[in-house]
C-alpha cells in the first residue's frame, strides 16, 4: 500500500490561532512532526492542548496560519479546498469518538456510502468483506440504534478503511466506550494497521493506549514537548 520513501506526513513549524472574546488565541504554536509510512503515531496532551487541532490540519479539514503540511507529498497549503477533499478521499480514512454513523442506514449501506460517493464499483461487496474484517458480517443489515457502542464504532472502522486509505486519522476512538469494548476497538485498529500497512494517527488522552504505538509526540498550550523520539 505505502509507496513513499520519506514521511507520508510531514508539518514544520505550523501555527494556528483563532479570534476570541479577548483577542487571539494561539492553539497551536510552531509545531513539527514526521510520521512514516505504516506507522502507528500517537498526539497526546491535557484537554485544549491542541490535540484535534493539529488532527484537522494534518488531515487537511483546516488550514495552518503559518507553517507547513505535507500529507503523501503533497503541499497542503498550496491547495484549495476542492483540491483537499479529493486528496482526503483518495489517501485518508476518519475514526471519530462520537461514531458519525447515519441513523436511517443500515451497517452496510453506511460502510457502502464513501464508495458510492466516489463512483467505485463492487460497493456492496466492499463493505460486507470490511464488515466481516471487523467481526460484524452478521450485523449488516442492522441500524445504529440496534448496535451497542463497540459495534457501532467498529462499523465507522469499516467505513473508515473500505476504500484502502494510506493513513487512518482517530480522534479519541475510545472516548465513549467502555475500558473493555476500548480495549477491544484499540485491538482492531492496530490489527488493521500491522495488516494492511496504513498508518495510524491517534488522539487520545489514554497513556496505555498511546504507549502501544510506535511512537507519540505531546502537546502542551499548543507546542510540542521535548522528549526522546519525538520528531
Amino acid at each position: 500500500m505505502n509507496d513513499f520513501s520519506g514521511p507520508l506526513l510531514e508539518a514544520c513549524d505550523v501555527s494556528k490561532s483563532v479570534s476570541g472574546p479577548e483577542g487571539r488565541l494561539e492553539i497551536l504554536r510552531e509545531v513539527s512532526l514526521r510520521i512514516m509510512p505504516g506507522e502507528s503515531f500517537a498526539i497526546v496532551g491535557a484537554s485544549g492542548s491542541g490535540k484535534t487541532t493539529l488532527l484537522g490540519l494534518l488531515a487537511g479539514l483546516d488550514t495552518a496560519e503559518s507553517g507547513r503540511i505535507t500529507l503523501g507529498g503533497h503541499a497542503l497549503e498550496r491547495l484549495d479546498e476542492e483540491a483537499r477533499a479529493d486528496l482526503r478521499r483518495r489517501l485518508v480514512g476518519f475514526v471519530f469518538q462520537s461514531f458519525h454513523l447515519l441513523p436511517a442506514l443500515t451497517a452496510e449501506e453506511n460502510v457502502m456510502l464513501p464508495l458510492e460517493l466516489e463512483g467505485s464499483g463492487a460497493a456492496r461487496q466492499r463493505a460486507r468483506e470490511a464488515l466481516d474484517a471487523v467481526g460484524l458480517g452478521a450485523r449488516r443489515r442492522h441500524y445504529p440504534a440496534q448496535l451497542s457502542g463497540g459495534e457501532q464504532q467498529r462499523v465507522a472502522i469499516a467505513r473508515a478503511f473500505v476504500h484502502g486509505p494510506r493513513v487512518l486519522f482517530a480522534d479519541e476512538p475510545t472516548g465513549n466506550l467502555d475500558q473493555r469494548t476500548g480495549h477491544h476497538v484499540c485491538d482492531l485498529l492496530f490489527a488493521l494497521n500491522r495488516d494492511h500497512g496504513t498508518t495510524l494517527v491517534l488522539v487520545t488522552h489514554d497513556a496505555a493506549l498511546a504507549a502501544r504505538c510506535d511512537r507519540r509526540t505531546e502537546l502542551d498550550e499548543g507546542r510540542v514537548v521535548p522528549a526522546a523520539g519525538n520528531a
